[in-house]
């Protein structure tokens, strides 16, 4: 049942990677469901609330929970813990608690304090989930997973700039054309050089499309114009399970 459960909340929360999970192998989803169920928990943490405090609680918890895996003594019951302990190991759970640690980062408006800051935040937070699953799933090449993982990272981060900066958030370090082209371009060519098993690697369907899109033309990022139409995402998605 928390596998379930966990299939809805990544349904309702994360559609387009529930698309993505719906044409793995159903073994994998096993493990791909509670990690991505736990991405969306912690994902929404800090836009639940306008008290700084009660999601700084919510991410305590969840690091919490964490630990707890880890330690592999008693866990907290949970509908998406209970599936993690299923599948997650105590390296997963380190990994995990680093993406909670990042996602802090969401809280407040501060801006990024560097490039290098803004590429921890994606490899901690994108690279990590990228890397866990594909290690659950067999993998060993963790540069491999996390350059792929900074890809998908990336191309979602663009997509989410306008929604940021309505929010009152400071996303860019550079929002000038060539700065939002340059970093596409850097997102786009780790991606493809990255690799995770195929399970995995569906998650990333739009990732190519979307980084092509902003590096031809870095105005789609605040216009909020990176989106491909439900045909043309359906299309990606066939290609991506064609053809890895």
């Amino acid at each position: 049942m928390s596998l379930n459960a966990c299939a809805g909340i990544v349904a309702n929360g994360d559609p387009e990677r529930f698309r993505a999970v719906m044409a793995a192998s159903v073994p994998a989803r096993a493990i791909l469901f509670p990690l991505y169920a736990f991405n969306v928990q912690v994902t929404r943490a800090p836009w639940v609330t306008k008290e700084p405090m009660i999601a700084e609680m919510r991410f305590q918890w969840w690091a919490d929970a964490l630990e707890e895996i880890g330690e592999s003594g008693t866990v907290r019951k949970h509908e998406v813990v209970d599936a993690l302990c299923d599948c997650l190991d105590a390296k997963g759970a380190k990994t995990l608690m680093a993406l909670v640690a990042a996602r802090r980062w969401d809280i407040y408006s501060d801006a990024f304090e560097d490039a290098a800051h803004l590429d921890e935040y994606i490899d901690a937070t994108s690279g990590g989930l990228i890397w866990t699953a594909a290690r659950l799933l067999g993998a060993r090449g963790e540069k491999a997973a996390r350059d792929f993982g900074y890809g998908v990272g990336v191309a979602n981060f663009l997509r989410a700039i306008p929604d940021l900066e309505e929010r009152g958030r400071k996303p860019l370090v550079d929002g000038t054309s060539d700065g939002v082209r340059d970093l596409a371009t850097q997102a786009l060519a780790r991606f493809e050089q990255g690799a995770a098993p195929k399970d995995v690697a569906l998650a990333g369907f739009l990732t190519k499309p979307t980084l092509k899109r902003a590096i031809a033309d870095p105005q789609r990022v605040v216009q909020g114009a990176l989106e491909l139409g439900p045909m043309a995402q359906g299309v990606q998605l066939m290609k991506a399970s064609l053809l890895g």
